[in-house]
């Protein structure tokens, strides 16, 4: 080990006390260079004099000295680096003897606060926390302590002022029945939070995260024609109209054509036709998003006599209620619609009409307000890129953490004094 030690060299000290941002209350003293452990250690010390409590701020007496910690610090060259000091302890006549907070380091943290800034960094630019980690040279409960408290930093700085159109979606957090409820904020483009389970209870969790002034403020909810949602929705924004989302209106007519093609399907393959084979996925797309030769299997597909392509006409066409010029014009559009889902005898289409028409005005009040769970169907990707990266989550509690740190828009970092 090679020990230097810098006491009475001002210009140094003063260097170090600049580069680590620390106030005249503290004094770098020595520095440890350890070749064979990569490591660098800058010793500081207390200047003395009064402390101030670190629970009311008064000015108070010293009682003791805490024993040596050592926080993690951005790397020197090639070199780990540590800081290591003993925490003086007040003496307060109101809150008792307690450690004072230090100006490199948040309370109870193993890190410099530089170093959290840039941990979060390479947390957001990596691709995923496994390789975060070891890039940090950080174990992962480390990096998994350093999230929890850059979301919690971040939580506790929020404004939810201004929260006029919310979205309300379900994810699935494990394999089988296991969802959680995601509360985005559709005009500033971030989730709110995440609840456990997909039920009235977890609806009512993602509303609190809103006062009730706030929840107050809230014009629409756009969301899934699931009962629990929209009874939460109801109770807990009394002001707020519920909108049924387009997304899954498209996802439900989609389904529908499938349960059409799979069974006519199923008829044509016992008379030796195999015209529907390999076209599910077609079927699926929107017209514009097809390929060529895609374009010319569905109009081979238009003009047969096919029920699937009756169903599949009916969910593209639908697509056009959404363009209509307000909900007199709507109201038009879904009747006409409605007549003609009712007269072609599918029974998959014919159901979700019902179900649509049981739902119109929640369908309806999307010309109030133009809002759609877009944003909720594009942070899919990016959640699910998040379980992919994790290989998945056994913890409901890490995976919100996750959520919230790549979805939240919180400001994660923390505040670095002189810097």
């Amino acid at each position: 080990m090679l020990i230097l030690y810098f006491v009475g060299m001002n210009d140094l000290n003063q260097h170090y006390r600049l580069l680590l941002g620390l106030s005249d209350d503290w004094k770098v003293v020595g520095v440890e260079l350890e070749l064979s452990a990569n490591q660098v250690i800058i010793d500081l010390e207390h200047s003395g004099g009064k402390l101030c409590c670190p629970e009311c701020s008064a000015s108070c007496s010293r009682s003791d000295t805490a024993p040596k910690r050592r926080w993690r610090h951005l790397d020197t060259m090639q070199f780990a680096t540590e800081i290591r000091a003993a925490v003086p302890r007040s003496k307060c006549p109101t809150c008792g003897v307690k450690t004072i907070s230090v100006p490199w380091a948040g309370k109870h943290s193993r890190f410099t606060l530089m170093f959290e800034s840039f941990a979060i960094r390479v947390l957001q630019a990596a691709a995923n926390v496994s390789r975060a980690a070891e890039l940090l040279r950080l174990s992962w409960d480390s990096v998994h302590c350093l999230i929890e408290r850059a979301v919690q930093r971040g939580l506790d700085r929020r404004s939810l002022d201004s929260v006029h159109h919310v979205g309300m979606d379900e994810k699935s957090l494990g394999k089988g029945h296991d969802y959680v409820s995601v509360m985005t904020d559709i005009d500033h483009r971030r989730v709110l939070d995440v609840s456990k389970d997909r039920t009235i209870a977890a609806a009512d969790e993602l509303w609190q995260t809103l006062n009730e002034s706030q929840r107050n403020e809230v014009e629409s909810a756009s969301m899934d024609m699931w009962p629990a949602f929209m009874t939460s929705g109801k109770k807990n924004a009394p002001n707020a109209e519920i909108v049924h989302d387009k997304f899954h209106v498209s996802k439900y007519l989609g389904e529908a054509v499938d349960k059409v093609r799979l069974q006519e399907q199923r008829e044509l393959k016992g008379e030796g036709d195999e015209r529907l084979t390999g076209l599910r996925q077609m079927l699926l797309y929107n017209e514009e998003n097809l390929s060529e030769d895609q374009r010319i299997n569905l109009q081979i597909l238009q003009k047969s006599d096919l029920r699937t392509g009756r169903a599949w006409a009916l969910k593209e066409n639908f697509r056009h209620f959404w363009d209509c010029n307000g909900q007199a014009a709507g109201q038009r559009f879904f009747d006409g619609w409605y007549r003609w889902a009712m007269r072609n005898r599918l029974e998959p289409i014919k159901k979700v009409a019902r179900m649509l028409r049981g739902h119109l005005p929640g369908l309806m009040s999307y010309f109030n307000h133009y809002v759609t769970n877009a944003l909720s169907e594009g942070f899919n990707s990016k959640i699910q890129s998040i379980k992919s990266a994790a290989r998945g989550f056994r913890s409901f509690k890490n995976y919100r953490l996750r959520i919230l740190f790549y979805c939240g828009k919180l400001g994660l970092n923390p505040v670095v004094s002189g810097h």
